[in-house]
């Protein structure tokens, strides 16, 4: 079936035309997971709805802008990905799956999140890259298992101080912002395991040499004339890290030196749809 004509097809609410756009999908797969993701929707099918026990929905790459109610009753849901839509608000239905612990919304247009998102109290794992983020939603500081936030290419500025009461969160991405500044709550979550702050305005970096859980600091393509000082041990991607050294000092000046493009180090992969749930 081309994706124009399944386009069409998720306008008409009729249900032969709803399972149509399904081809074959009648009944729940036995794997529990759904993928009807780049088939160009514009509304989903209300049918997928009616399977209770799927754990797995794959949305990615439509032209969703909302969500059934009906969505509501997949309440054994741990996985969904609406990422690489057109959604300009977090539909509320999303904020009712309570067993979810990966939800995917990057590459939307949105540019804040509901305070009802504090009811996704198993979440661990938060996309929320590309979008209009002009700052990080308080709410998202309300996720207490949280252990992976995705939160680049937004326009963020800063992050709250209540961010340090996510004990559990071990890896932040935060690349391709709009930070002038290493974000000071970083300095007091000592259990962070990955920082991500390339391609950002910071000029200097403080040292993160306190920081015990500290694997991997990303740092690269920010206008800084030091690097961020590690413990032993902690790898660091950018000028004058483990490989290169920082610049020397002669007389108050700092001396520049040459060197090569370090390559950019991408962000954990997206779970794919044979991915195990949580």
């Amino acid at each position: 079936m081309g994706n124009s004509l399944k386009a069409i097809l998720a306008f008409v609410p009729s249900n032969k035309c709803q399972k149509y756009l399904l081809e074959d999908l009648e009944e729940m797969p036995v794997d529990k997971m759904v993928d009807l993701s780049g088939r160009q929707m514009r509304r989903l099918p209300v049918h997928i709805c009616s399977f209770r026990e799927l754990v797995k929905l794959y949305l990615s790459d439509n032209n969703l802008n909302h969500l059934p109610p009906e969505l509501e009753q997949l309440q054994n849901l741990q996985i969904l990905a609406l990422d690489f839509n057109n959604f300009k608000a977090l539909p509320l239905v999303v904020c009712t799956l309570k067993q979810l612990c990966i939800l995917y919304l990057g590459n939307n247009k949105l540019c804040s999140l509901p305070l009802e998102l504090r009811l996704l109290q198993n979440l661990k794992t938060l996309w929320i890259e590309s979008n209009c983020l002009q700052y990080l939603p308080e709410v998202v500081c309300e996720l207490s298992l949280l252990k992976t936030l995705h939160a680049g290419s937004n326009a963020l500025r800063g992050l709250p101080r209540q961010l340090q009461g996510l004990q559990e969160l071990r890896t932040i991405w935060l690349s391709g912002n709009l930070l002038s500044e290493f974000p000071p709550v970083l300095l007091d979550m000592p259990f962070l395991e990955v920082i991500d702050v390339d391609r950002n305005s910071i000029r200097f970096f403080p040292s993160l040499a306190h920081l015990p859980g500290l694997k991997l600091v990303i740092y690269d393509h920010n206008p800084c004339r030091n690097a961020p000082k590690v413990a032993k041990g902690v790898r660091r991607v950018g000028r004058w890290s483990e490989e290169s050294p920082e610049p020397r000092k002669r007389s108050g000046a700092v001396i520049d030196i040459t060197l090569d493009e370090k390559p950019l180090l991408p962000p954990a992969a997206k779970a794919e749809p044979d991915a195990e749930p949580c």
